[in-house]
């Protein structure tokens, strides 16, 4: 299963194979106060990242940013979890790995208040890394990532996938906090 395909021809109806981003990464506006870092998550690796999140001083905290719910549209909206220790927020990925990795209805961003620093996982597959850029460039050296142009699949046409079998997943997702829930804002999803 994975949450990010290309359809084989034409029409989304031919169905589609996944989409599987290199091993790559950029450093994006690097003169700028506005540097982050951009790379992809192959296969929608979790590891990735939690690996990026993990090099960051905890607590953490997650907003989950549910843009597409299967179910029930009333789930729609942004949910910010209570401070999470690294064990929690490692415990949280291991659980919902097969959510994660394969099922494009939510963005999932990482918050370390200590670092200010942020680092964001979104339906395609990108990560985006916001505070220690070094850091993050050296968890992905670890990771065999090289640097390179990351592939802009959203320039071209592609298919996210909301898995049924996963619903129940996306609900337990929902039970395992006690989340702060908001309004989508604008530029959250598709």
């Amino acid at each position: 299963m994975y949450k990010l395909g290309m359809p084989l021809g034409e029409g989304l109806s031919s169905g589609d194979s996944e989409h599987v981003h290199r091993r790559e990464y950029e450093v994006l506006n690097p003169d700028s106060s506005r540097v982050k870092l951009f790379a992809g998550a192959p296969h929608g690796e979790p590891e990735v990242f939690e690996a990026l999140v993990k090099c960051l001083q905890p607590p953490y905290c997650l907003l989950y940013i549910l843009h597409m719910p299967r179910t029930d549209p009333e789930e729609e909206g942004r949910y910010q979890s209570p401070e999470l220790s690294s064990e929690e927020f490692s415990s949280f990925v291991h659980d919902y790995r097969d959510y994660l990795s394969a099922d494009g209805r939510f963005d999932i961003w990482a918050y370390s208040p200590a670092e200010q620093a942020t680092v964001v996982w979104d339906h395609n597959n990108y990560l985006y890394g916001y505070g220690p850029i070094d850091r993050f460039v050296e968890v992905l050296r670890t990771l065999r990532y090289l640097p390179g142009q990351v592939d802009r699949v959203t320039s071209r046409t592609h298919v996210h996938h909301y898995r049924p079998e996963l619903d129940e997943h996306a609900h337990l997702v929902l039970e395992r906090y006690d989340w702060i829930r908001s309004a989508l804002r604008e530029g959250d999803g598709i």
